[in-house]
């Protein structure tokens, strides 16, 4: 955030307000940790401030400290259309355009108000009085962090918002690995770590608390994996009928991406995931040096996201889907093998 921004930020909340915090549809560890962080923060500055999310989260967040104020815009919308009616302010955490709130869309590009944004995606839309983006980030927790550094309250951090804080670090950070953690992101978890934030006990609660049913789904998705070698890429597949199977619950996916980049001399993973209800493919990408899935999902696939880690969707079939990346990769032939 320049001067500017910083002072406008500063007179916008220098009187009390009504604030709705707004994460991306599906939200993940770094949404909600970075919005109930805001939250308690705001609240303790004298403000009347909402979380207001899309749609429900996994539930290996729903210990984080404040999520059961979270009004879920599907399930509760009565009391969440009152909170964006009365909100004098909006901040909009961890996406850049409106599009991706799903049902939220409409009634934010309605509303208004004071919109403020904190993302780290690349491309930003300019709906927003005031958007501190940074694509170098390496979470939207950490430039909260940042952002109450920049009003001189870091003081003020309780170990409630330290322990948001953190979990929206470290899961945006596939546990501090990726190339956007930085020196700074291990001084802001530190001092997260001295403001309360306990370390072991987030883990464990975060990747320790699967169910019997996550860990057959993980099989499955593992015994479906099919590695391309001469293109250093691997893929996963999962149809709707497994993950009925396996009684599938909202975040039993996480990280499932992510095993196909632990083989050797794999640079490239996807997965494809059928979701029949919303008559989609699902798709996640991840990488690992230059190679740019937020280029590639962008390109092919209606989504995006950073370099190394990006999302996006199809409408086809899932053998459809599967035969058009396959083609698709073989024109980046020489980009998956520098």
């Amino acid at each position: 955030m320049n001067l500017e921004d910083i002072t406008t930020v500063k007179s916008i909340l220098s009187q009390p307000q009504n604030i709705a915090i707004i994460p991306h549809k599906n939200p993940d560890g770094d949404a909600i940790g970075s919005c109930l962080a805001l939250c308690f923060f705001l609240k303790d500055q004298g403000h009347k401030a909402t979380v207001v999310a899309p749609n429900d989260f996994p539930k290996f967040l729903k210990w984080m400290p404040g999520c059961n104020s979270i009004l879920n815009y599907e399930r509760e919308n009565s009391q969440a259309k009152k909170v964006l009616e009365e909100a004098t302010v909006v901040f909009t955490l961890d996406f850049n355009d409106l599009s991706r709130t799903g049902q939220l869309e409409t009634p934010l590009k309605e509303k208004n108000a004071d919109f403020i944004m904190i993302d780290h995606h690349q491309q930003p839309n300019g709906y927003a009085k005031v958007t501190y983006s940074d694509v170098n980030m390496s979470s939207t927790c950490e430039m909260v962090y940042n952002f109450i550094e920049f009003l001189g309250a870091l003081d003020s951090i309780t170990p409630e918002i330290a322990t948001n804080l953190y979990t929206g670090i470290m899961t945006d950070t596939g546990s501090f690995k990726y190339r956007t953690t930085s020196s700074r992101t291990h001084r802001v978890v530190a001092d997260l770590m001295d403001k309360g934030a306990s370390n072991m006990e987030i883990h464990q609660k975060v990747f320790d608390t699967n169910s019997p049913s996550r860990l057959h789904l993980l099989g499955a998705a593992l015994r479906n994996m099919v590695i391309l070698p001469e293109l250093k890429t691997a893929y996963i597949t999962l149809s709707q009928d497994e993950l009925d199977q396996y009684d599938f619950k909202k975040g039993d996916t996480e990280g499932f991406v992510n095993y196909g980049l632990t083989l050797e001399d794999i640079n490239f993973a996807a997965i494809f995931i059928e979701n029949k209800e919303e008559g989609i493919i699902k798709i996640s990408f991840r990488s690992i040096g230059d190679f740019s899935v937020n280029q590639f999902a962008r390109e092919h696939f209606h989504g995006g996201g950073h370099d190394n880690a990006a999302g996006g969707r199809s409408e086809l079939s899932m053998e459809e889907t599967i035969d058009k990346f396959n083609l698709i990769l073989k024109t980046y032939q020489k980009e998956l093998n520098p």
